[in-house]
């Protein structure tokens, strides 16, 4: 399901975009790479190897995305996976954000995915399918302290891409929606604070989390097996995650106690 095939990873040039391009490669794939530095994406390709495009745009630029389509398909005559990762986090009490950030978190981790798949959606559907892979995270499942707009966003995510997945089925398209919990990625230093600055440090639990080369490897098994939704976290993680759905009112108890017990002010501390 692999070998020759074209896939499209947005947010490629680190992290789990970087890492999922290299297992991917490993299938043979012919791959697509696109963020915002150009140079950190021909460092990408360089060490994966194999056969890609460097197709650099910010993605929220949503006047250019048509024009990037155009390329992306036209370069080997079609997509047949798209994986919208690119996205940005935050470290911020919602009563002290301003809404610059959510306006920022919102276009860049929920518009542009969206953007970017509804212009590429109806070609995948005319060419008879492809996967879409959709990475959120846990905080889009649970409401994490902190995150408000970026669980807003991630749990936008989810909902859009299971929409499309019910109505695009019947149509040859397989969605694949991945939640992952701490993941040893800069997430947490690009993170935007209050003001909408990059916070400029990491977090103890995501520099203790899992390898980005371990959720890639697992996503790419979860495509093998036709999975449609991968929770891609461990212990408290995939516990809260789990209790979203089995006990709520446990998880909104959990997560309430997190802030009353210092959490926040840890967290600002790391």
């Amino acid at each position: 399901m692999f070998e020759g095939k074209v896939w499209w990873i947005t947010g490629a040039s680190s992290g789990i975009g970087a890492a999922l391009a290299q297992a991917l490669a490993a299938k043979g794939v012919r791959l697509i790479l696109s963020g915002r530095n150009e140079a950190a994406l021909l460092d990408v390709a360089a060490r994966i190897g194999g056969e890609s495009l460097i197709l650099p745009f910010e993605v929220t630029d949503f006047a250019r995305v048509p024009d990037v389509v155009k390329q992306a398909w036209a370069w080997r005559g079609g997509v047949d996976g798209l994986v919208n990762n690119a996205g940005i986090s935050q470290r911020s009490l919602a009563v002290d954000t301003a809404f610059e950030v959510y306006e920022r978190i919102i276009a860049v981790d929920l518009m542009a995915p969206i953007r970017l798949t509804q212009e590429l959606l109806p070609r995948m559907v005319g060419a008879g399918g492809g996967h879409l892979v959709a990475i959120s995270s846990v905080a889009g499942i649970v409401g994490a302290p902190l995150r408000a707009a970026y669980s807003a966003a991630k749990a936008g995510i989810i909902g859009y891409h299971d929409s499309v997945r019910a109505e695009t089925t019947h149509q040859g398209m397989k969605v694949l929606v991945v939640a992952p919990g701490s993941v040893q990625t800069n997430v947490s230093k690009n993170a935007l604070d209050g003001k909408a600055q990059t916070r400029g440090f990491s977090d103890t639990a995501i520099d203790k989390g899992m390898s980005a080369d371990v959720a890639a490897n697992a996503i790419v098994e979860a495509l093998e097996k036709g999975t449609r939704e991968l929770i891609l976290a461990e212990g408290m993680e995939a516990m809260g995650a789990a209790l979203r759905r089995s006990n709520p009112d446990q998880l909104f108890d959990v997560m309430a106690g997190l802030v009353a017990d210092g959490y926040a002010k840890k967290l600002g501390a790391e």
